[in-house]
């Protein structure tokens, strides 16, 4: 589950990271009240406006302008608010930004220069262990550097049997080229960031930049947080902090149905219970000539309503030219799932799309007794390259 940067700020300060401040704002006026209370708390003349969606690079779209007084606060945010964002990581429909962040200004003059670096905590699933990874090229051109100058990413492995040591924390804040206040400053913030990536159960936190000030302090000037799904029973306070206006509504309703929906660009829906026969059902849809419209796992203990669900789901897009329902009963019944395809069938009313069903195991024959006896437009499989042909046909036709 995404979170917002001010809701990631407010976990990470809650573990003792120091954060750049900020106040969040629904409104322009809202804005212009939570840089006076910047001003009077952090002596914060210029604030940053920054739209909060669920993306990277708000920056090179428009979505992060500094305000030097009120009037300008007002005015930007007006800017901001409502606007239909596009950043390299939104595609090119954007997303309409509905709130943002008002923030102090940390890069005031001092004794020495300002730094910026980037730093994440994320899993390598490669090796099932964490890592911190950080650079001294922090900002928004990350991605620059990963490509055109790989050596300058660097990784540190965490045993998971020990969590990460003090010495790894030090050896971060030498490579990143910093001594004195500064070094002391980083070892801490490592040291609390990678605690509350663990303690939220997150897949992943990152922040870009790090700054250093010119006062040696270390911050997240922003927060990146992506909270594991899986783990958010144990943390309902952060399970609060979904915003689903910035999900796809297909997958918010497939959630609620406790259905695992990803939406693809294809135009055959899939419907399959079991992470590894649902890629393997997209491989065939894409063998007999079409694209997967869908990743769909109804789970191991589908039923009909299950299946009305997820049918219901598949038919908002209007990509999909045809659905292929591929079930293996092994808990499940085919017989369950061929009634709830009937049962959906009959109350959607005119559906024009064809839609092919293989099912196969626990009374796979009375399944398809009751859709070939059904009289619906429903095309009945056994064996996998039949349901392949069949998309074929169908799309074909």
């Amino acid at each position: 589950m995404n979170i917002h940067e001010y809701q990631g700020k407010a976990i990470l300060k809650s573990f003792g990271v120091r954060v750049q401040e900020g106040i969040v704002a629904d409104t322009p006026e809202q804005a212009v009240e939570a840089a006076k209370k910047l001003k009077q708390d952090y002596n914060s003349d210029w604030v940053v406006i920054k739209a909060q969606i669920h993306a990277g690079g708000r920056g090179k779209g428009g979505g992060v302008k500094l305000a030097k007084n009120l009037d300008e606060v007002k005015e930007k945010a007006d800017q901001i608010i409502g606007m239909q964002l596009i950043t390299p990581q939104t595609g090119a429909e954007g997303k309409k930004v509905n709130k943002v962040l008002v923030a102090q200004d940390v890069y005031y003059p001092g004794e020495s220069e300002t730094k910026e670096f980037y730093v994440s905590v994320l899993l390598d699933r490669a090796k099932g262990r964490n890592i911190v990874m950080y650079s001294t090229e922090g900002g928004m051109d990350i991605e620059e550097v990963a490509e055109h100058t790989p050596h300058l990413i660097f990784k540190e492995e965490i045993d998971p049997k020990v969590g990460l040591q003090g010495f790894q924390a030090r050896k971060i804040a030498f490579n990143l080229g910093l001594s004195g206040d500064a070094f002391k400053d980083m070892t801490k913030f490592i040291a609390a960031l990678y605690k509350a990536y663990e303690q939220t159960d997150s897949s992943m936190f990152e922040i870009n930049p790090v700054l250093k000030t010119s006062d040696n302090k270390i911050l997240a000037v922003d927060a990146k947080v992506n909270l594991d799904d899986n783990g958010l029973f144990r943390h309902p306070d952060y399970e609060a902090m979904r915003d689903e206006s910035e999900e796809d509504p297909m997958e918010v309703e497939a959630s609620k149905s406790n259905l695992n929906f990803v939406k693809l660009d294809g135009n055959v829906g899939c419907m399959v219970n079991g992470a590894g026969l649902a890629m393997a059902t997209m491989d065939i849809i894409k063998l007999a000539g079409g694209e997967p419209a869908n990743f769909l796992d109804v789970g191991g203990t589908a039923n009909a309503q299950t299946v009305k669900a997820a049918f219901n789901i598949i038919l908002q897009d209007p990509n999909v030219k045809a659905i292929l329902i591929n079930i293996f009963g092994g808990i499940v019944r085919c017989d369950r799932v061929a009634q709830g395809v009937i049962d959906a069938y009959k109350e959607l009313g005119d559906i024009r799309v064809p839609i092919i069903v293989r099912l196969q195991g626990t009374n796979a024959i009375e399944a398809k007794k009751l859709i070939d006896e059904s009289g619906l437009k429903v095309y009945s499989a056994i064996l996998l390259k039949e349901a392949a042909a069949l998309v074929t046909k169908v799309l074909e036709d």
